[in-house]
């Protein structure tokens, strides 16, 4: 039998990867003042022992009003710059496998409670709340804080913020960085006239609205070492009449690789409540589809695509070049393995753990 798709080789840029697998960025919302500690060297550590081919360290601030969450990761101090080196020794000491962050700035869904705590936002002035900014003062829902519109010299700010982060992320020996361009995180809302109402050069037509975001990522590629891949990471849809499209999409995909982007991940939603997403395993799916048949990129697939065999068939069938894990991998960190046995494959595991491979499965490690 050949071998599955899901474990041949790949690379994005000059990245080379064992595998398809990609552990998608997960919020924790278990940082302390927006630094890293023993919660994320657990989380991390187990996860760089899966055998998957890549891991991107959760949705990290490049500001602090930028956070989600008080709870969110940053990288914009040394302080956080010195608690996420930490983690790294700890994880690198025993894993080699490539890791990434994604970078964000949450704009209007920015000063909320954690996802256990409910979500809900928290006003500026109260405990744990602040002001929250975007590309005009309209709030995500009904009875909101509307978040402050963004001037040149916040747009400025936040495009150098953007690029200071990188800069960090380079001194610590990152492998590759995404940019969170989706889920109605600040720069989804420059792209969708759902969020997006500016009359100046920033907002209107398509190109107007993509230009922020293109700005972001011109920085965000000049500040980070030049042999490593920056990719970025996409809401395909709002789901929505009259808000960003796939169409959209694929001509932000081209913009994207003008300038050098090396993958895109495809997801979708976030920029209104108002949302009817039809979700079901892999419903993301068409949506990588059409940006794949769109472009020469290597595209990523991600969204309740928890089966071996259908992961799997989305790449034998082109619909994506690489399939992205999150809520799955939470559950059962061992996916991969589970996924190299079912296919009769072997695969790299930590050899502390070669013994626990079962007398059925003897030739599964390597």
């Amino acid at each position: 039998m050949s071998r599955p798709l899901l474990f041949t080789p790949t690379q994005i840029g000059n990245l080379k990867l064992d595998n398809r697998i990609v552990i998608a960025p997960m919020a924790q919302y278990s940082a302390e003042d927006g630094q890293m500690n023993e919660w994320h060297l657990i989380h991390l550590g187990q996860l760089a022992s899966s055998g998957a081919g890549l891991l991107t360290i959760e949705a990290t601030a490049v500001t602090p009003d930028g956070r989600n969450t008080r709870g969110d990761v940053g990288l914009y101090s040394d302080d956080c710059e010195s608690a996420m080196a930490r983690v790294l020794r700890g994880v690198r000491r025993w894993s080699d496998m490539p890791i990434g962050i994604q970078l964000n700035h949450a704009g209007r869904k920015a000063s909320r409670q954690k996802s256990w705590e409910g979500g809900a936002q928290v006003p500026p002035g109260q405990p744990d709340g602040w002001t929250t900014y975007a590309p005009s003062p309209l709030a995500f829902t009904s009875g909101e804080t509307p978040p402050t519109a963004l001037d040149r010299d916040g747009l400025a700010a936040i495009r150098n913020a953007f690029a200071s982060a990188a800069r960090r992320a380079s001194r610590l020996g990152l492998d590759f960085i995404q940019i969170l361009g989706a889920h109605g995180y600040l720069l989804h809302e420059f792209l969708s006239p759902l969020s997006n109402q500016r009359t100046d050069e920033y907002g209107g037509s398509l190109e107007n609205r993509m230009r922020f975001p293109l700005e972001v990522f011109e920085a965000v590629r000049d500040a980070f070492a030049h042999d490593r891949p920056v990719t970025m990471r996409v809401s395909a849809t709002d789901w929505l009449e009259g808000g960003w499209s796939v169409e959209d999409t694929i001509a932000f995909v081209d913009a994207l690789q003008a300038r050098g982007c090396a993958a895109i991940n495809v997801s979708s939603g976030g920029s209104s409540p108002a949302q009817r997403i039809p979700i079901g395993p892999g419903y993301q799916v068409p949506l990588a589809r059409a940006v794949k048949h769109a472009t020469t990129l290597p595209v990523i697939a991600v969204g309740l695509i928890t089966d071996f065999e259908h992961a799997e068939a989305i790449l034998s069938t082109g619909d994506a070049d690489l399939i992205a894990l999150a809520r799955a991998v939470l559950y059962d960190p061992r996916w991969p393995w589970h996924a190299a046995a079912h296919f009769g494959i072997q695969i790299k595991a930590p050899k502390q753990y070669l013994r626990s491979q079962p007398n059925r499965l003897r030739n599964l490690f390597v």
